[in-house]
Parts: structure tokens; C-alpha cells; sequence
């Protein structure tokens, strides 16, 4: 609503402003002219709202990298200005030069910006402060947890309200893996592609492409480029691999493991408690059967090698919790 009301003020002003412009022409000026100008400006202001309207995620750090350089290359043209104000006064075109070195100023001061903008930080501390006291750290993805589909399931349910990075090397390597001979990676490939399709076009979901390449990716594999890009940006790297898991904690930057979330969420079994389970397949016991909980946590069930296909009755012995996930011993008593 408050957007329609300052897009409403703003035509009103546009239709004064071109008011404003016909009042001051010249006695004896053309019938059509101040139309004109009333057409131009209103036609104008319409393009402005329109391409206001379909770009609606602007990006704060895009703006300030503009605003910012073109009031530091204004700034040195004037400082350029002054020192060469004896060698200005000798030249026909003075206005010229200046408007010219004023132009290359701004256009070099906004593409640095832009090029270092996730560094911008650095220049704005209040609006780095402000995010450490929210604790909003970026999530570095990598190509497991793309493929993987459980972050889209898990940022359905908005617990994480993080801004998304995926590093332009990983998405590389995913495009490899959908490309690849092997029909099984093929399609592991696709289907994380898919699935980063659907997260840049859902609205709740931020999730930014990083494409700068810093200099110290150089000559290290993906799984330290993600640990160092997660240094760099001062986030989280979000993984299902043990290795990158264990590489992270060696430097000391957080992981979020989707295996350890998915444990932590598994409903809570005691020994002695009893639940019912289907055998699904003999274990690598002589008397073991082996069936699966919904969440997909092994049973591992003693006595019922020859109850294949038969859901059973079962007792929880004991319980093996490990970093792939947990396993749960059980025994079946006719």
C-alpha cells in the first residue's frame, strides 16, 4: 500500500513539475509544446515505475556501489579540476575535458565498487554491526546439499532465515556432474540442478551467486575454496560431507551438517522400549533380520532371519550412534 501511495505522489509531482516547465515558455511558443512536455515527463515517470515494478529484489550493497562511486568520482573530477585549472584555462574546450574526466571517473569508482561490493562491509561497519547483532551469517552451500534436496525441505519450514551463498565453482561442478557420461551422476546433476532452480525463484528464499574469485582459491580443491570463501565472508558452510565437515572444523569455521540435523530430529528410542518393524532383508548375522523406521534408521533384529516380509514385534536393545547416522539392535521374541 505504501508503495502504491508514493507512486500515486510521485506521477502528482511529475505532473507539476511539467506544469512547472509550461509556465516558464516563452510568450508565442507553439500550441504543441507544452503537451509535449507534458507527455514526455509523464511517459518518463511511467517508464520509471515500471521498471520499478519488475525489479523488485534490488540489492542494497548494488546501490550503495553506485551511489557511492558516483559521489567519489564526482569528487575527483572536481579535485582533478583544481589541480589542473592553469593548463584548463589555457584550452578551448575546457568544459569538455572536464565533463569527459568527470564521466571516466564515475564509470572506473563504480566498477571498483561493484567488482569488491562483497567486501563493502568494510566501508559501512554500521551495516556489518548490525548484522552480527541478528546473527544473520551467510550459509555457504556446497554441491552435496544441492543434490542432496534436504535444504529445500528444511528452508520450507523457514527455521533458517540466512542469506544462501553458492560459490560459482560449486555450481561449475554441479553442471559437470549433470553432464557427465555416468547415467546415475547425470541425473544426480539434473536433479540438484532442479532443485537450485526452484530455490532462486522462491521469494523466501535468498540465495545469492558468488562470482568473484578470490586469490587465495588458487591451486586448492573445491572443498578448501568453500572453507576459505566461508573465512572470507565470516558464514556457515552447509554440508552433507564428512570429509568437508571434518577440513572445516580443522580451520575452525562452523559447519552445519544436514546429517546431524536430520539425527537430532529422529524420535528418541530406549532399550527396553518395543515398537512393530517389517523385515526387509536377512542381516549378516545367522539368526538376523534387517528392517528400516520410517525416518530410514537401521533395525537391526535378532531372531527373525525367517520372518522376511512380516512386520514384527520387536524390543530395542541397544543403540550405535554414529556420524552417518544411527543404528538401532533389536530382538524378536515369538
Amino acid at each position: 500500500m505504501a508503495l502504491i501511495i508514493l507512486r500515486c505522489l510521485f506521477l502528482l509531482c511529475a505532473g507539476g513539475a511539467s506544469a512547472i516547465i509550461n509556465a516558464s515558455l516563452p510568450d508565442g511558443t507553439a500550441s504543441h509544446v507544452p503537451w509535449s512536455v507534458f507527455v514526455s515527463v509523464m511517459g518518463a515517470s511511467i517508464l520509471a515505475i515500471v521498471g520499478d515494478i519488475y525489479a523488485p529484489r534490488k540489492k542494497i550493497d548494488v546501490i550503495s556501489a553506485v551511489y557511492f562511486g558516483l559521489l567519489v568520482g564526482v569528487l575527483l573530477t572536481y579535485i582533478l579540476s583544481i589541480a589542473a585549472a592553469p593548463l584548463l584555462e589555457r584550452s578551448v574546450n575546457a568544459g569538455a575535458i572536464i565533463l569527459v574526466t568527470a564521466v571516466i571517473a564515475c564509470y572506473v569508482c563504480i566498477s571498483v565498487l561493484l567488482q569488491t561490493k562483497d567486501d563493502f562491509r568494510f566501508l559501512i561497519p554500521y551495516v556489518e554491526f548490525v548484522r552480527d547483532a541478528k546473527g544473520f551469517k551467510p550459509l555457504i552451500l556446497d554441491t552435496s546439499v544441492i543434490i542432496d534436496g534436504r535444504i529445500e525441505d528444511l528452508l520450507a519450514t523457514q527455521v533458517f532465515d540466512n542469506q544462501l551463498v553458492l560459490p560459482r565453482f560449486a555450481l561449475a561442478e554441479l553442471q559437470t556432474i549433470a553432464d557427465s557420461s555416468d547415467k546415475l551422476r547425470r541425473q544426480r546433476g539434473r536433479r540438484g540442478l532442479d532443485i537450485l532452480n526452484r530455490l532462486r525463484a522462491d521469494p523466501k528464499v535468498d540465495l545469492q551467486i558468488f562470482d568473484r574469485d578470490l586469490p587465495e582459491f588458487a591451486g586448492h580443491p573445491v572443498d578448501m575454496k568453500l572453507v576459505l570463501l566461508a573465512k572470507h565472508l565470516e558464514g556457515k558452510v552447509v554440508t552433507g560431507d564428512f570429509n568437508l565437515n571434518q577440513v572445516a572444523q580443522i580451520h575452525n569455521v562452523p559447519v552445519i551438517n544436514l546429517n546431524e540435523i536430520s539425527n537430532a530430529l529422529k524420535p528418541r528410542l530406549l532399550p527396553g522400549e518395543g515398537f512393530h518393524t517389517k523385515i526387509i532383508k536377512p542381516g549378516e548375522g545367522a539368526d538376523q533380520g534387517v528392517g528400516y523406521l520410517d525416518d530410514g534408521t537401521m533395525v537391526v533384529v535378532e531372531g527373525a532371519r525367517h520372518q522376511i516380509g512380516r512386520e514384527l514385534p520387536v524390543i530395542v536393545t541397544s543403540i550405535l550412534q554414529t556420524n552417518a547416522g544411527r543404528m538401532i539392535f533389536a530382538k524378536y521374541e515369538p
